[in-house]
C-alpha cells in the first residue's frame, strides 16, 4: 500500500508513534494529487506550502488529538478563515471567511491539517463542478460532494468533509467507491456551513474505512478518543428494505442487493424483508417541498440581490421555491415528522436496514444528473447512514451498499458497519 492510501487511523497511530512524519504523509498526498488533479479535478483550492508548514509544525509538536498529522480535505460550502470558501458559485470567487465553521475548527483541535478544499457544486446543489469519477473519469463522481468523494476515492487524501440534505454525501461515496457517513440530523454543528434547507441539512464524513469514520465522527463531536464501539458477541438483526424506489434501481444494484444478502445470510445475518406504507412514498414529494421551500429563502440575498451569478438551473429552483405555499411547508413538515414516527419502532426488532446506496453505477458523463433516489429517504427520516464500498457493477465501476439505523444510534451504526466491512470485498484505489 503506497504511503496516500493508508486511512485515518493507521496515519495517525504512526504520527503518533514516530514512524511517519505529517510530512512524508502530507507530501505523499500532494504527489498524488498533482499526478492525478488534471483528469480527476476533486480540489477548488490548494496550497501545498501551507499544507506541508503546518505538517512540519505537527511534526514539532507532541501529539495533541487523534488527528494529530493527518491531511483532510473540506468540502468548499464550509467555511475556512486561512483558504478562500466560494460555495461553488462564481458570486463568491476569492471569499475568505473571517472565522473556520465549527466542524473545521473541531478536525483542526483534534490535530487534522486542513490540506485543501473540495469542489463542490454550485451551492450543493444541482449544477455539477468540474470533478471527474476517479475509477472512470468520463462519468461522473456523483453531487454534490462530489470533489470530497472523487478526493478520497482516488488516494489523494485519506478523508474529507461533506454535507448531505438530499444525498449528497451516500451518493459520491458510493460512485467512487469511498465509506460515506450521514450521522442522525443535528449530530454535527453546522455553524459555518452555507445552508441549503435548515431542516434536512446534515455534515458528513468521507473516508476510506468505518474505523476512520468512527475517529472523525469522536473529533466532530469534541470527544478525543475514538467511538470503536465493541462488536456484540452475537450477529446483528438486519433487515433490507428496496425502499419506494426500488422499481427504478438498475440491474448492478438489483445484483449487488442479493448478493450482500446472501453474503450476510451465510455470515449469520439473514435480512428480514421489510415493506413501508404508502406515506413513506408521499414524504419523498414532501421532502422536495421542504428543501425548495427553505432553499429559496435561505438564498435570498443571492437570488434578490446576485441573481445573475446563479446558474439558470438554480434560479429557476428558487422561484419555484417562492412559489411553494406556506401551508403546503408545513403539511410536508408535519408528513415527515408522522413518518419518523412510524419507522422507529422498526428498530426494536432490527439493528440496521440494508438498503441501495444508489440506483446503480455512476452515470456517463461528468455533468450527469445524479439521481435523487436512494439516499433521500432516510435524510427525511433524519436517520444516520453509511454507504459501504466492495462491489463493482457491468461497467467497472463502484457500486456499495447502504446501512441504516435508529435516530441517535449511529455508534451501534458504525460498530454494525465495521462488522460487516469486514466481509465485503475490497476495492482497490484507482491506478495501484
Amino acid at each position: 500500500m503506497r504511503l496516500n492510501e493508508i486511512g485515518v487511523v493507521e496515519a495517525a497511530r504512526r504520527i503518533a508513534a514516530g514512524s511517519l512524519s505529517s510530512e512524508a504523509l502530507v507530501t505523499a498526498c500532494l504527489d498524488r494529487i498533482a499526478r492525478r488533479e488534471a483528469a480527476v479535478g476533486a480540489w477548488e483550492y490548494l496550497d501545498p506550502a501551507a499544507a506541508l508548514a503546518a505538517a512540519r509544525a505537527c511534526d514539532r509538536a507532541a501529539p495533541r488529538g487523534p488527528l494529530h498529522g493527518v491531511p483532510i480535505g473540506i468540502k468548499d460550502i464550509i467555511d475556512t478563515a486561512d483558504m478562500p470558501t466560494a460555495y461553488g458559485s462564481p458570486i463568491y470567487a476569492g471569499h475568505r471567511p473571517a472565522a473556520d465553521a465549527a466542524a473545521v475548527a473541531l478536525l483542526r483541535e483534534a490535530g487534522a491539517v486542513i490540506i485543501g478544499k473540495t469542489v463542490t457544486t454550485e451551492f450543493a446543489a444541482l449544477t455539477p463542478g468540474r470533478t471527474a469519477n476517479p475509477h472512470h473519469t468520463g462519468h461522473s463522481p456523483g453531487g454534490s460532494s462530489s470533489g470530497s468523494a472523487a478526493a478520497v476515492g482516488d488516494g489523494m487524501v485519506p478523508a474529507a468533509l461533506a454535507t448531505q440534505t438530499i444525498g449528497s454525501t451516500i451518493r459520491p461515496s458510493t460512485f467512487c467507491g469511498a465509506v460515506g457517513f450521514k450521522p442522525t440530523y443535528a449530530t454535527f454543528a453546522l455553524q459555518g456551513v452555507k445552508g441549503q434547507a435548515p431542516s434536512l441539512d446534515t455534515l458528513g464524513i468521507i473516508t476510506r474505512s468505518v474505523e476512520d469514520a468512527e475517529v472523525l465522527s469522536a473529533a466532530l463531536l469534541g470527544i478525543a478518543q475514538a467511538f470503536h464501539d465493541p462488536l456484540p458477541p452475537s450477529p446483528p438483526r438486519l433487515a433490507f428494505c428496496g425502499s419506494p424506489h426500488w422499481p427504478k434501481a438498475e440491474a448492478s444494484t438489483r445484483r449487488v442487493m442479493t448478493e450482500a444478502r446472501a453474503m450476510l445470510a451465510d455470515a449469520g445475518m439473514p435480512t428480514e424483508e421489510i415493506v413501508l406504507s404508502d406515506g413513506f412514498a408521499r414524504v419523498l414529494e414532501a421532502q422536495w417541498t421542504m428543501m425548495m421551500f427553505e432553499f429559496a429563502r435561505v438564498l435570498t440575498f443571492e437570488r434578490t440581490m446576485r441573481r445573475a451569478g446563479l446558474s439558470d438551473r438554480l434560479r429557476a429552483l428558487l422561484d419555484d421555491g417562492m412559489k411553494v405555499p406556506v401551508a403546503e411547508y408545513r403539511a410536508a413538515l408535519a408528513l415527515a415528522e408522522a413518518c419518523r414516527r412510524e419507522i422507529a419502532p422498526v428498530f426494536n426488532r432490527v439493528d440496521a436496514i440494508l438498503t441501495p446506496a444508489a440506483a446503480g453505477e455512476a452515470p456517463e458523463g461528468i455533468n450527469a444528473i445524479s439521481d435523487l433516489l436512494f439516499q433521500r429517504l432516510w435524510t427525511v427520516l433524519h436517520l444516520p447512514a453509511i454507504t459501504l464500498p466492495g462491489y463493482r457493477g457491468a461497467k467497472g465501476l463502484p457500486v456499495g451498499i447502504q446501512l441504516v439505523g435508529r435516530h441517535g444510534g449511529d455508534r451501534a451504526l458504525l460498530a454494525v458497519a465495521r462488522r460487516i466491512e469486514a466481509l465485503m470485498p475490497r476495492l482497490p484505489v484507482p491506478g495501484s
